[in-house]
């Protein structure tokens, strides 16, 4: 059982992982429909399995982060990639180096650009503006340390459940004849499993490409049994809400404006109840999304950087003292670099990024992965920590 005092921690991880998953992708309906609702009856399944494929992949990373005191992405790579053999640190921790910063300017110009767009629908407010307030938010929240962004994600991720419950549920129940009548229809339709499955591993792999910036949450730990409370309470929440969400995009699955709907959670919205109330609703959910998957991102890079820069600092002494001059630096930098990708209006290059960091994430992280798992549980490698 976890110590109380620690019960804190274990949940706050979980909700990182949250607020990592969920963006402006995923409020929107985009992603659900991409991945999962296309695939028939597959929808009420593949989901589910994509929380458990992350649960697993990211317990196994904290628990091993705890365990070799690793808790920037960069000293975990090395370390854990070193352990397959003479040469896959270096070439592993440099592709994964490439996978990761990669993924912070794509998913950061997406929260910047989705939650600038949105602010500016709402408030009328210029979108340059728009993307400075975004991107000002994102600089205060990663600048104050893992602490504050595991405050910050769970008070932003009670923020989004309840927001997510509150506009789907209602839409659900209204709905509910439409929704049950298209899972009949899809019951008896031909839904192959190969391609359901493939999207599901699909949607799991692009969300390892952020695992390094787990790892860096690891550290306040009392030990690695932690881990896996945190990701029971992460598995938790993510597949009932992420089941939720699928579950109200059945209602317009059959939908002929869903075609060419930009925003799919939308349609469900007008075509259901509530729509004057819960439209600005999930505008704000699709801010608070982008804004807590960018600060995830930009903290966990720049645990990284400062770590690998206090290191090469002779003077402890002088390190600690300049520790948060560099924090700022380093988050200037990034905040700054995925707010100009955004002003570029990269956002369909961005949706074509992700679908190739997915393959690419397979061969960096989930095989690697596996092969891990494998050789420990041999006994070629890390044996003390297979017993525990």
């Amino acid at each position: 059982m976890i110590n109380k005092n620690k019960m804190p921690v274990a949940i706050g991880v979980a909700f990182v992982w949250f607020t990592t998953q969920f963006g402006g992708g995923f409020a929107s309906g985009a992603q659900l429909l991409t991945y999962f609702v296309q695939f028939g009856i597959w929808t009420l399944v593949t989901p589910i399995l994509a929380q458990a494929f992350g649960a697993f992949f990211q317990w196994y990373g904290l628990r091993y982060a705890k365990r070799h005191n690793t808790y920037d992405y960069r000293t975990f790579t090395d370390t854990f990639y070193g352990d397959l053999g003479k040469g896959t640190k270096t070439v592993f921790s440099n592709l994964y180096e490439v996978v990761y910063i990669v993924t912070i300017c794509l998913a950061s110009a997406v929260a910047f650009a989705t939650g600038g767009s949105t602010l500016e629908a709402l408030t009328g407010i210029p979108y340059l503006l728009c993307t400075l307030v975004i991107g000002a938010v994102i600089f205060v929240l990663t600048i104050f340390g893992t602490d504050i962004v595991r405050a910050a994600a769970s008070t932003i991720s009670v923020a989004i459940i309840v927001g997510l419950l509150v506009v789907y549920i209602p839409n659900i129940i209204a709905q509910w004849g439409t929704i049950s009548a298209n899972i009949g229809q899809l019951s008896v339709a031909p839904a192959p499993v190969a391609p359901a499955l493939w999207k599901c591993l699909l949607y799991g792999a692009f969300q390892l490409a952020s695992i390094g910036l787990l790892m860096q949450h690891a550290e306040p730990f009392e030990n690695e049994k932690v881990a896996k409370t945190s990701m029971i309470y992460g598995f938790i929440v993510n597949a009932g809400i992420i089941f939720i969400c699928t579950l109200g995009m059945l209602a317009v699955v059959k939908n002929p404006d869903l075609a060419t709907a930009k925003v799919p959670t939308l349609l469900m919205v007008t075509t259901g109840v509530g729509a004057a109330v819960l439209t600005p609703i999930i505008s704000i959910l699709i801010i608070l999304g982008s804004v807590s998957t960018a600060v995830n991102m930009i903290a966990g890079v720049v645990k990284r950087f400062v770590t690998a820069w206090n290191k090469k600092d002779a003077s402890s002494e002088e390190s600690g003292k300049k520790s948060t001059q560099r924090t700022m630096t380093i988050a200037i930098l990034f905040t700054l670099l995925t707010f100009a990708i955004a002003q570029f209006g990269l956002i369909p290059l961005v949706a074509v990024g992700y679908g190739y960091l997915g393959y690419l994430t397979i061969f960096v992280v989930l095989i690697p992965f596996l092969i891990h798992m494998f050789l420990t549980r041999a006994g070629k490698i890390d044996s003390e920590f297979k017993k525990n």
